[in-house]
């Protein structure tokens, strides 16, 4: 696996604790957007961040934002399959 896994075309809004959390980088995971070892056996590695004061942030569910693990639009981007 090359790319990611889109695990959702939005970004994922939750409040966060302060505390040490690791993303999902791989898109696999069952518990996202946060990393639960489904990368193991892949060329993914969980993104570490650390949250010092209560708050609301909006992480990344395309894996794909340039300000990982934190969403960026990216998924804006992103075209629906179409039916012919």
């Amino acid at each position: 696996m090359d790319t990611p896994h889109i695990a959702k075309k939005a970004n994922y809004p939750v409040e966060l604790q302060p505390g040490t959390y690791f993303w999902c980088a791989c898109g696999l995971s069952k518990n996202q957007p946060f990393c639960d070892d489904s990368h193991i056996g892949t060329k993914f590695e969980p993104v570490e961040f650390v949250i010092t004061e209560t708050k609301m942030v909006k992480l990344c569910g395309c894996k794909l934002s340039s300000k990982k693990p934190f969403c960026d639009g990216f998924h804006k981007t992103l075209i629906e399959p179409t039916n012919p």
